[in-house]
């Protein structure tokens, strides 16, 4: 990737998380760039197209975090992989909260082919708690009366990070991820922590 295209990518992202993607015009990229707007049309079709690229990566990225996480070891119990999963994942979210108010909160805006393949990548980060919330309930380690909303409300817990999270708050992100992966194990029913 050239410079001037990396520089688009980095304004693109800074300017979709302030403004949203349908607030922010291809002039202020451009602009945040330091470059011309039709220099944006070089290296993009359209401004979806910087979305949908800022998306993919960052997805692709929290797909690779979470498998990590999740299989750090499959010999720990699923009360030790949840807690590693939901430690990383909050603290990537609160590290990279930039990119991840976008990647996380500006979906609507992609095209219907591009959301698709998002999607998918949702889908398989989904998977992996599942998994791992299947495991403690068949275990007994877990104990909550739906799987499905435990999933959801996991990942409601670690995504939301990236609308509040700010670097000079009271917390630090691994702070928070420490925090947050004690109230994940709380929420699944675990006893003793």
């Amino acid at each position: 990737m050239t410079d001037t295209a990396q520089r688009l990518l980095s304004s693109a992202t800074a300017a979709f998380a302030a403004k949203g993607f349908h607030g922010t015009t291809t002039r202020d990229i451009a602009s945040g760039a330091g470059v011309t707007p039709g220099a944006v049309y070089v290296h993009h079709k359209s401004k979806e197209d910087l979305l949908y690229c800022i998306s993919k990566v960052g997805h692709e990225k929290t797909l690779d975090l979470v498998r990590a996480s999740a299989g750090s070891s499959k010999d720990d119990s699923p009360v030790d992989r949840m807690a590693v999963l939901v430690r990383n994942l909050v603290e990537w979210q609160a590290v990279n909260h930039t990119s991840s108010r976008v990647v996380n909160f500006e979906l609507p805006a992609l095209s219907t082919e591009h959301l698709a393949e998002v999607l998918q990548m949702r889908h398989q980060v989904e998977d992996e708690f599942r998994s791992i919330v299947d495991d403690g309930l068949k275990q007994g380690v877990f104990n909550v009366p739906d799987a499905n909303m435990a999933v959801v409300t996991l990942l409601s817990l670690c995504i939301d990070v990236a609308r509040w999270y700010r670097g000079d708050g009271r917390l630090s992100a691994a702070e928070i991820g420490e925090h947050h992966s004690l109230m994940a194990l709380r929420l699944l029913g675990v006893d003793n922590l």
